[in-house]
């Protein structure tokens, strides 16, 4: 999902492209959430000030702007003028710290949910639309103001919400969907992880005055690299030197392009010719081509690498981006490259998505804006909700919410008693992950690793094989790697795996020893709850 436009105008648009390809074999279908969504925003982030929230985005049916109050009526924004106009007061207000607040949002609008810490946000009106706050710019009316958003669409698909960090890094926020098959969860922190993020980009080498602090010493927010580097705040031709080499890369060899993850099939190959990458199909015929981007293109996602909402260059202009971000474009010959250990490697490479997506628990976010390419980003979706959450979390301390415990290890035991095992102890790759009974030997000795949100045993990390996402996948040990395949995040007394969306699970609730653990549907029954401690 984009947000490189300063005028709301674009966002409709933008929203619903990341959603194109689900939903648009869904054009026309019958409505599956309610016509007024729950949405509560919780406060949990340990701060006195007062909170405001506003819904703003695009009526999907008429391509109005406007905004929705508290109650889930949308109104069309007034007519605006040149110079803008001050936009009506339509904040509403949220909860206070250690509450939250529930508003509704009506089905068929895209857009996003804005929410400020002491301060209400101040808009703007043109005849062309909403103006967007744009705090990277000094002189705008909200550079002082502490506040973030989330984007989302929601239609008779379904609802996509997600945490944003393409323009910047500020409030630390989760959001949640829930529908029939459970909650899905999203944009969490790991323990302290906004001081991380804001210490660990501040200590890189050209990168420091990409931390925004106001006068009182309250650090704002980082600005993502576009939008620093527009502010004259890090270097503008920051990321030529690896562009370069990335693009000549292919003078000498051929850039494989696989856009669609169900069309395996659907390749198409580049190779450079001075500075323009040509790619060509199967048959051989020329299908797009592209200059070599500028650092600016690279952060935008735009410019040489403009990706048309069609099923050929743009798909290839995103992939792209996403490398190029990634830093494995000139190394990875065939992309997009899924493998998260082999990201931000280069030299220079994008230190913002770097430790943005290392502060977050599952690993997930949207540090740039096609950070969707392989499914890296911050995002939550369910074809029939009933309910949605934004949760402002603590500046300080926190993490994913109860996290179990973590040490020198502790039994995980499901609930019918009976806990999970490395088998015979043995610590070869692909070793067997079972139920036994509890004995308290080193292979029940299970952590949790909140950094990287794995569970480990005797060294070595839980893994769905092969990285599978099919319900019945077996779970099994392997070398800790940092892939999505690793990932578990404690939700509803189980641990999810974002990347396959399915639970850990013991097939049947098994009190068999022996029966090896797989992945299944999150469903909240007893087969997938685990205490560890």
């Amino acid at each position: 999902m984009r947000t490189s436009k300063r005028l709301i105008g674009a966002l409709g648009a933008l929203a619903v492209a990341v959603t194109t390809a689900v939903v648009g074999a869904a054009t026309g279908a019958q409505a599956v959430g309610p016509d007024r969504l729950p949405l509560t925003i919780t406060n949990s982030s340990g701060r006195g000030e007062a909170v405001y929230v506003y819904v703003l985005g695009t009526n999907l049916t008429t391509g109005r702007l406007g905004y929705v109050n508290a109650g889930g009526t949308f109104t069309a924004w007034p007519a605006g003028s040149n110079p803008p106009s001050p936009a009506p007061d339509v904040a509403i207000t949220g909860p206070g710290n250690g509450g939250s607040t529930t508003i509704q949002v009506p089905r068929g609008i895209s857009g996003r949910v804005y929410f400020s810490l002491g301060e209400k946000l101040k808009f703007f009106l043109t005849p062309d639309g909403l103006v967007q706050p744009a705090p990277w710019a000094s002189g705008d009316a909200n550079h002082n103001i502490l506040f973030d958003w989330s984007e989302f669409t929601y239609n008779d698909a379904g609802i996509w919400l997600n945490s944003s960090q393409v323009d910047m890094f500020a409030l630390p926020h989760a959001v949640t969907v829930t529908g029939a098959s459970g909650t899905r969860r999203t944009g969490d922190l790991v323990a302290s992880g906004r001081t991380n993020t804001i210490n660990q980009i501040a200590a890189q080498p050209g990168w420091a005055n990409t931390v925004v602090k106001r006068a009182d010493g309250t650090v704002l927010r980082v600005l993502a690299p576009g939008k620093a580097a527009g502010a004259g705040l890090l270097s503008t031709t920051y990321l030529d030197p690896y562009i370069a080499s990335a693009w000549g890369a292919y003078t000498g060899k051929t850039l494989t392009v696989v856009p669609f993850g169900d069309q395996p099939n659907l390749r198409y190959f580049g190779r450079t010719s001075g500075t323009t990458m040509t790619f060509t199909n199967g048959s051989g015929q020329q299908v797009a081509s592209f200059a070599r981007p500028s650092s600016a293109d690279v952060w935008g996602c735009d410019g040489a690498l403009h990706a048309p909402n069609d099923q050929v260059v743009g798909p290839i202009a995103r992939t792209l981006c996403a490398a190029l971000n990634r830093g494995t474009l000139g190394t990875v010959d065939t992309q997009p490259s899924t493998d998260a250990s082999a990201f931000y490697k280069s030299n220079p490479t994008n230190q913002y998505a770097r430790i943005v997506h290392a502060n977050m628990a599952d690993g997930k976010a949207y540090a740039f804006a096609f950070d969707d390419v392989g499914a890296f980003e911050s995002l939550v979706h369910d074809g029939s909700p009933s309910a949605a959450g934004l949760i402002i979390q603590p500046f300080t301390g926190g993490g994913t919410t109860n996290p179990p415990p973590t040490g020198s290890g502790s039994a995980l035991v499901n609930a019918n008693g009976m806990c999970l095992d490395n088998s015979a102890q043995n610590t070869a790759n692909g070793n067997k992950i079972q139920i036994w009974g509890c004995n308290g030997t080193v292979a029940q000795k299970w952590t949790f690793v909140q950094a990287g949100t794995t569970l480990r045993v005797q060294g070595k990390c839980l893994d769905v094989a092969g990285g599978g996402t099919a319900n019945g996948t077996k779970v099994q040990l392997w070398d800790c790697n940092g892939t999505g395949a690793q990932v578990w995040i404690p939700q509803n007394g189980g641990y999810y795996n974002p990347q396959s969306n399915r639970c850990l699970d013991n097939p049947g609730h098994s009190t068999t020893p022996g029966t090896q653990v797989h992945i299944w549907d999150c469903n909240g029954a007893n087969a997938q709850k685990w205490k560890l401690g």
